[in-house]
């Protein structure tokens, strides 16, 4: 494909001007909604579907919904209809709020429907309340929630988490217990023997987050406990919903042992689920791959010598209980004890690309092979025709090595246990993976940074604190499910009903600073950019499956730099690896969701958020809650970094979800400035901790990635809780910042942790870094000016935004001397764009896009040109693209979508 002519900046710039009437009305930045819009949008919000393929019924949704300033009060009622004007049970509550009390967000949560609702319409009112409600019930020793269907005990201590579901007043799972078996070396060695300890998970603290009406949530923390020794505490979230038989779960780990001595052979969930039917009258389910199902019965009774009719095998095929056995022919029924049964199987998926099924009468005798396929959606049940459970591991082949396994389905005491990691499987190996070759002084770390791009520090790249994130569901089932119906479910599991907005309303309701716009058709030059974003989006999407970026601890990141020479990312190359946020790539799929409304990059963007905010961030230990930079490891790197860990990256899916681990997520970042007296980001670069002040705590704080993080964190927190102490704090960092006698162009100062105050400093040297604005500051400081009315933060920012790409004379006759070693000149176009809309500034518009067009230290003249390569380098046809990096593209797709929204339209 011929990579096609680029636009011309003046050619943009002269188009633009004409078909000004034709581009999209953006963010409450530029186009505050006067009192006729504002009272339209709370009178009703259209909502939609994410995923337009989702049919059947569904176990309960929760989602996120925002509001313009101003525009809805706290007591406000709300009630949902279909297009019918049926009205919908629905559960309100607060995610963040405006300064005037108003409300920014708010989440929602419908209960199960066993026709999915069209024509979703959310408006103000008071509604009739819900006929049916979630009952929670809480004793001295366990939690009971009722949805109407099951009825769920979860127990306040000891090691049994759920203690039983029932249904109908009969007990369907019980004994949910963590399971976790870890061995003291990663595989055998000649004459050694491997140690293996076997941990169950211990209750700590049980809390009800969420008590209904519709929507019911239970956490529990704790550790994997041997009795001796504690491991990988856990958090538990169990989700449930009015009138659902689903229970949701959400497992995170964190990683806390010795990576040299403790090795994770398997990490899952068990559960015993009772069996009274007859064997032949037992049935075990597997989800394959393309709607395939694996059905068998613990004892089959097809394809015997003698038949036993087909009202029987039909029966047992479709899930159905058999006619009575008196009814079977005396050939079959005299010998029915003769028939294997078959009561241990195992669903193993090592890789991302095979898995296989196997099967065994009982422990000590043989497996025999069942099936092979490719790529298992990971659902499983087993019951019977008077009911049974199925049970699922979402991103189960992704996320592999995954594993279920089916026990002693041939006695009255089945167990199921989903292994996140599957014990079949090698050990899990976290050790850093070299010896350091020599790099023990700060000297030797910077010059070895000039070769392979790794910042590396001993001790540095343990992964004492990172985490991982799981989620899984259970569904308590009356019956049998065919086959059909067990692979909705797979899919419902995979890819659970969402609700969203349509992509014009986000942007007409002023959220995340006006920083997007929903995609325009009119104007042809938009479209042109608009093409553009897609390729880049595609392109790393398919990357993704290409390249095969799957696996427990990597599944949801993507590669920072391609190796042209290899045809591979250079996987194996310091800090060429793994992205882990690098110039916010997360920040890059977000937007473009709110632009677009795109399924496919909700999802991409919805796991980038898991695994970014989970496994590239220590949550406990010395570093935490910092990030680590880029690296062949997700924590390899010495560079621990809140431009990692930043809230920035994670309040998209928090406010479209109401999600609340990644609520947790960003909590844990509203302390994070005190790291920085211990972990200093510049430390090999001379940068010291404040010296002790007996009145304050210090920190040496930049005002680009560390504030950006920091202000992101508060911002957030504030927004959540109205915590004045936060917001204070917040406030006075922006205030003491403006107060810099160069205001950002300062670059750094010292802060005063309790206050948030910044110390003044006496210099005239500048201080900046082309890194400073490219890791969520913009975006932030953005939201910042729209959300608090303080004239001289905004002054200060955007006089770093006009003049970060101005001409030195520019520079020097405001600052007194022209600024040296700029880069990332294109992705910083918008913050030229960012300056011409509040300065209403037409010439500063025109050269916002003449920065984004000459691709300056970004992508010059974008080509869609790709090469479909197979030959000895790859293993696999892969598209490759010309000059395409993570680092460009994020910038690239940023700076596109934001000089869209600033500057894309005639200024008022």
């Amino acid at each position: 494909m011929k990579s096609k002519k680029p636009i011309t900046r003046r050619k943009f710039v002269k188009n633009a001007m004409v078909f000004t009437a034709a581009l999209p009305v953006v963010g409450a930045l530029s186009f505050p909604l006067d009192d006729k819009k504002k009272l339209a949008v709370a009178e009703s919000v259209a909502l939609k579907w994410l995923d337009l393929k989702t049919r059947g019924k569904i176990a309960g949704t929760t989602w996120g919904v925002p509001w313009p300033k101003g525009v809805l009060k706290k007591d406000a009622g709300l009630i949902l209809e279909d297009k019918s004007g049926r009205n919908i049970s629905l559960q309100t509550w607060p995610l963040a709020q405006w300064p005037d009390g108003s409300l920014k967000w708010t989440a929602h949560a419908i209960g199960a429907q066993t026709v999915l609702p069209d024509g979703l319409v959310l408006k103000t009112g008071k509604g009739p309340g819900n006929a049916s409600q979630i009952k929670v019930s809480d004793y001295s020793d366990f939690i009971e929630i009722n949805t109407g269907v099951v009825s769920c005990k979860i127990n306040k201590k000891g090691s049994t988490i759920i203690q039983s579901v029932s249904r109908d007043g009969n007990i369907a799972v019980q004994s949910g217990k963590l399971v976790l078996q870890v061995q003291d070396k990663p595989e055998n060695e000649p004459g050694e023997s491997i140690r293996t300890e076997l941990f169950e998970g211990n209750i700590e603290t049980v809390i009800v987050e969420q008590n209904g009406p519709v929507r019911a949530v239970v956490k529990i923390e704790g550790k994997h406990s041997t009795g001796e020794k504690n491991l990988l505490p856990f958090v538990i979230r169990l989700y449930f919903y009015e009138g659902s038989d689903a229970i949701r779960i959400m497992h995170t780990i964190v990683f806390d042992g010795d990576e040299n001595k403790d090795f994770i052979k398997g990490l899952g969930i068990r559960f015993e689920v009772p069996l009274k039917d007859e064997l032949y009258n037992r049935h075990i389910r597997f989800t394959g791959e393309h709607e395939g199902v694996f059905a068998e019965a613990v004892r089959g009774l097809t394809g015997l010598r003698r038949d036993p009719g087909k009202m029987v095998t039909d029966a047992q095929v479709g899930g159905k209980a058999t006619p009575e056995v008196s009814t079977f022919p005396p050939t079959v029924s005299k010998r029915l004890d003769y028939i294997p049964a078959f009561g241990d199987y195992t669903l193993f998926q090592p890789t991302p690309d095979s898995f296989e099924i196997q099967k065994r009468t009982k422990p000590g005798h043989g497996w025999i092979q069942s099936a092979y396929g490719g790529r298992s959606s990971g659902t499983a049940y087993l019951g019977s025709p008077s009911g049974g459970i199925a049970f699922g591991i979402r991103n189960f082949w992704q996320s592999h090595p995954a594993q279920i396994d089916i026990r002693n389905a041939q006695t009255e005491q089945g167990e199921v246990t989903l292994w996140l990691w599957a014990p079949r499987a090698a050990a899990m190996d976290l050790r850093f993976y070299h010896d350091g070759m020599g790099q023990d002084t700060h000297a030797k770390q910077l010059d070895a940074l000039e070769i392979t791009y790794e910042d590396y520090e001993p001790e540095f790249g343990r992964p004492v604190g990172v985490a991982r994130t799981s989620e899984l569901s259970i569904d308590v089932l009356a019956e049998t499910p065919s086959n059909a119906a067990l692979t909705e479910m797979a899919a419902s599991v995979q890819n659970p009903a969402q609700i969203i907005c349509d992509a014009k309303y986000y942007s007409r309701a002023g959220i995340f600073g006006g920083a997007f716009s929903a995609v325009e058709t009119q104007n042809p030059l938009e479209v042109k950019l608009e093409k553009q974003l897609d390729f880049y989006f595609d392109y790393y999407h398919k990357q993704v499956d290409q390249r095969r970026w799957y696996g427990f601890w990597n599944y949801g990141d993507v590669m920072h730099t391609y190796d042209r020479d290899r045809h591979v990312w250079r996987y194996d190359v310091g800090g060429f690896a793994w992205d882990n946020s690098e110039l916010s790539t997360d920040l890059w799929l977000w937007y473009y969701f709110l632009r677009t409304g795109k399924q496919e990059v909700f999802r991409m963007a919805e796991a980038m958020t898991r695994h970014t905010g989970e496994v590239d961030v220590h949550h406990i230990g010395p570093f935490s809650p910092l990030g680590s930079r880029h690296n062949v490891q997700h924590w390899g790197c010495s560079a621990k970094q809140l431009r990692i860990s930043t809230a920035a990256n994670r309040r998209f899916y928090y406010y479209l979800t109401a999600d609340e681990r990644v609520g947790d997520l960003m909590r844990e970042q509203v302390n994070a400035d005190r790291t920085l007296r211990e972990i200093i980001p510049g430390r090999k670069i001379g940068q010291e901790a404040p010296k002790n002040d007996p009145n304050a705590e210090l920190a040496s704080i930049s005002f680009g990635t560390d504030w950006g993080a920091l202000s992101a964190a508060w911002l957030t927190e504030w927004e959540r809780t109205g915590n004045e102490k936060v917001k204070n704090k917040l406030l006075n960092s922006m205030r003491t910042i403006a107060g810099q006698p160069h205001g950002f162009f300062t670059g750094v100062s010292t802060m005063d942790l309790n206050t948030g105050k910044f110390i003044i400093v006496d210099t005239k040297q500048l201080s900046v870094s082309h890194l400073s604005a490219v890791f969520g500051l913009a975006e932030i400081c953005a939201e910042l000016i729209q959300t608090f009315d303080m004239p001289e933060f905004e002054k200060a920012w955007v006089q770093y935004c006009e003049l970060y790409n101005a001409t030195p004379e520019e520079q020097k006759a405001v600052l007194g001397q022209s600024l040296i070693k700029l880069n990332l000149r294109q992705g910083h176009a918008r913050l030229t764009a960012f300056a011409a809309l509040r300065k209403n500034d037409k010439k500063l518009a025109e050269r916002a896009w003449s920065e984004f067009f000459e691709g300056v230290a970004g992508i010059k003249n974008p080509s869609q040109k790709l090469n479909h390569i197979q030959g000895p380098m790859v293993l696999n046809p892969v598209d490759e693209a010309e000059d395409v990096s993570t680092n460009a593209v994020a910038q690239w797709g940023l700076a596109a979508m934001q000089c869209l929204a600033f500057v894309g339209n005639e200024l008022k």
